[in-house]
């Protein structure tokens, strides 16, 4: 399968306002790398508490049949 070489543009970082040049438009490198810094957040467990139906919740007639 042939692809088509990148093509590279020209434009201002939307961030910081500096001449950058990439395949899409965006933040340059550098914004890039300060905005992944600031907003990554460390992934962590979460447990839920388990599924207890309410009172009123009357069994399925399926699902009692002997």
């Amino acid at each position: 399968m042939d692809h088509e070489p990148l093509t590279m543009h020209e434009f201002d970082c939307p961030r910081c306002h500096r001449a950058t040049r990439s395949e899409f438009h965006g933040p340059c490198d550098d914004c890039r790398d300060q905005l992944r810094g600031a907003v990554r957040a460390e992934a962590r467990d979460l447990e839920a508490a388990a599924y207890e139906p309410k009172m009123n919740v009357t069994p399925n007639a399926v699902a009692t049949k002997d």
